[in-house]
């Protein structure tokens, strides 16, 4: 059956119709009125029952499935989707990034040892090859949904326990170590899902996923951590804002 919140509409504003009740919509969306799953009435109801055209309710709905948040299925209806989390490109971490978007993220440590160092890690830290390395491999969750699996490398001076890394992220355990976290160089790009990393993913073998490699820094122009991260593209963004010269 049809979900119907009820969506306010404001005709003296200068605000476009079909824009205030794309916004009404995607506000049902994420304070849970219009659950995942969950079916949108058709067009012609809801374009009666907000008192809109047709064309201006279509418009509305085409505008939040270019954004992710509904799908068109045909036989089924309008549904609504998962949101994506749209990261801002920012030294910021993940488990920082969906506290702040009023999600609850929980992290499985799949593995935590101390390693010699990659002669390739090494060059991201700044270290000998064959120095020790803490080597971590997480995978963070959403709602309870997988999100993104993350290998990383800290120097060998720091002893993250798995504990200290299921209740929180990496960057707040560094920072509760006195590192004031500055600059980082960072990579994005993307590549198809290999079997083990589908699996945990729970995506379909040889599914799209985003990447990114991060290098971080410190006020001491220090290596701390490199990253080595990817992402559920069908579930995560990348934002940046662009300036002209």
């Amino acid at each position: 059956m049809a979900t119907v919140p009820t969506f306010e509409i404001d005709r003296s504003s200068p605000t476009p119709l079909y824009f205030q009740l794309a916004q009404s919509i995607e506000g049902a969306i994420t304070n849970g009125s219009l659950p995942t799953g969950s079916k949108l009435e058709n067009e012609v109801l809801l374009a009666q029952r907000c008192g809109l055209s047709r064309p201006t309710v279509r418009q509305a709905v085409q505008a939040l499935v270019d954004k992710g948040l509904l799908v068109r299925k045909r036989g089924v209806g309008t549904q609504v989707l998962q949101p994506h989390v749209r990261r801002s490109v920012e030294l910021t971490s993940l488990y920082d990034d969906l506290t702040r978007g009023g999600e609850e993220p929980t992290t499985k440590v799949l593995s935590l040892e101390r390693i010699p160092a990659p002669a390739d890690v090494a060059a991201e830290l700044d270290l000998a090859a064959g120095d020790e390395v803490v080597a971590l491999l997480r995978l963070r969750l959403a709602r309870g949904e997988p999100l993104a699996l993350m290998t990383n490398y800290l120097p060998g001076r720091f002893d993250p326990s798995v504990e200290q890394l299921a209740e929180r992220g990496l960057y707040q355990y560094l920072r509760s170590r006195g590192v004031h976290l500055r600059v980082a160089h960072q990579r994005i790009g993307a590549r198809l899902a290999r079997a083990d990393e589908a699996r945990l993913l729970e995506e379909s073998p040889r599914s799209a996923l985003l990447t990114m490699q991060r290098t971080a820094f410190d006020d001491k122009g220090a290596a701390v951590e490199h990253g080595r991260h990817a992402y559920r593209a069908s579930r995560y963004d990348f934002e940046t804002t662009l300036v002209g010269r």
